[in-house]
């Protein structure tokens, strides 16, 4: 039988989908692995994905996106993240996750590297990888409340680095980057002359912290945004991102759009459209719930001395269990399933820097969340 290509065994497995899928062969498990909003979806959504499907809205769109999603979101990118473009820098994607597999394929060739944060999203070095790219990790360290640091940055750039990803805020840390960071991140990129892919999938949910567009900064033309509707519109199963361009990239997107998906789904993209120009507070009730859940669990872990982040955005908690798991997170996420029914994501699937740490979704019920957390194992009294 012939064999795969030799790179596919390379690609790293994630390490979530790991507990996740063990989680549900499982009875009475309490879910805090996987990043899945726990709101409803707002009604006036629900009405126009199901108005598109009733009128036999089916048929192909154009590889961009329809025109009514695009100029929202060109609306909304002006309004709220301070950027301002043209439509053919605007391009929907079937998810945020197929936007930053998108802007890794128009960088990267085989053997360029790209600098990635660790701890960061699995899909962004599973991307490196499936791309024939070199994934070049640079940590972020608890002594530095895991912020970026520049003199390491430097170190670890070289001739063949072509991209720079940012995530802010962060999956997993549930930490925002602030403005000055976000400016020195990207007067290093222009120094070395780098594109710049900005993960920007939870920015509307901050706590105190305001969220910084990378490419509200951009002088020169090297960012690539990748934003979805999934995280801020409780809408993950439609699968609707878009992937903001710097200028000129139209014709190539167009036949890499046309290569991979062709379009996505239209009545996916009509409910998209309602989600954006439609009513937000919604949203605003959903970021209100996010954070009287992460106050309730931070409270818990302080009466409980179990070390964490503080979290500034996204809904997850970073926890640190390094006095339970003992040089092994995966396998101590795995047998804390087995034995306590609490899944939570190993810190070390998001790099090396997590070992130690584990990532708990907070976007739960306020009972399954405390519940779940008060079976972690606490340090021993010093």
């Amino acid at each position: 039988m012939p064999l795969l290509a030799p790179h596919v065994a390379q690609v790293p497995a994630s390490g979530i989908r790991r507990i996740h899928e063990l989680a549900l062969r499982l009875d009475g498990v309490i879910g805090l692995a996987i990043g899945e909003p726990d709101v409803p979806v707002a009604p006036h959504i629900l009405a126009e994905g199901s108005a598109a499907w009733l009128e036999d809205d089916t048929d192909y769109t154009p590889n961009g996106g329809i025109l009514p999603l695009r100029e929202a979101v060109r609306e909304k990118l002006h309004r709220r993240n301070g950027i301002d473009v043209d439509l053919e820098q605007i391009w929907v994607t079937n998810g945020a996750t197929q936007a930053l597999h998108l802007a890794m394929s128009l960088t990267l060739g085989p053997g360029d590297e790209v600098l990635l944060p660790d701890p960061g999203y699995t899909t962004f070095a599973m991307n490196a990888q499936m791309l024939h790219a070199v994934a070049v990790p640079y940590p972020l360290r608890p002594d530095a409340a895991f912020l970026p640091d520049l003199g390491e940055l430097e170190r670890l750039v070289g001739e063949r680095t072509r991209l720079l990803v940012i995530n802010s805020p962060s999956n997993p840390l549930g930490a925002v980057f602030p403005p000055e960071v976000v400016a020195a991140l990207l007067d290093f990129a222009a120094r070395h002359d780098l594109w710049v892919l900005s993960d920007e999938v939870y920015e509307e949910f901050t706590y105190g912290s305001p969220h910084t567009s990378v490419a509200a900064l951009d002088r020169d033309g090297r960012v690539f945004s990748a934003f979805s509707v999934s995280k801020t519109y409780a809408l993950t199963g439609a699968r609707v991102g878009y992937l903001v361009t710097p200028p000129g990239f139209a014709t190539e997107l167009r036949i890499y759009q046309e290569a991979i998906i062709s379009c996505v789904n239209t009545p996916a993209q009509r409910a998209a459209v309602a989600a954006i120009r439609g009513d937000q507070e919604h949203v605003g009730r959903a970021a209100a719930h996010y954070r009287e859940n992460l106050a309730a669990a931070t409270a818990l872990l302080d009466e409980r001395g179990i070390r964490y982040l503080e979290p500034t955005g996204a809904f997850y908690l970073w926890i640190d269990v390094s006095h339970a798991s003992e040089g092994d997170v995966a396998g101590w996420a795995e047998r804390f399933l087995l034995e306590q029914r609490v899944s939570v994501a190993p810190g070390s699937a998001f790099g090396r820097t997590g070992e130690g740490w584990i990532r708990v979704c907070a976007a739960a019920s306020r009972d399954d969340l405390l519940e779940g957390l008060s079976r972690l194992p606490a340090p021993a009294p010093a």
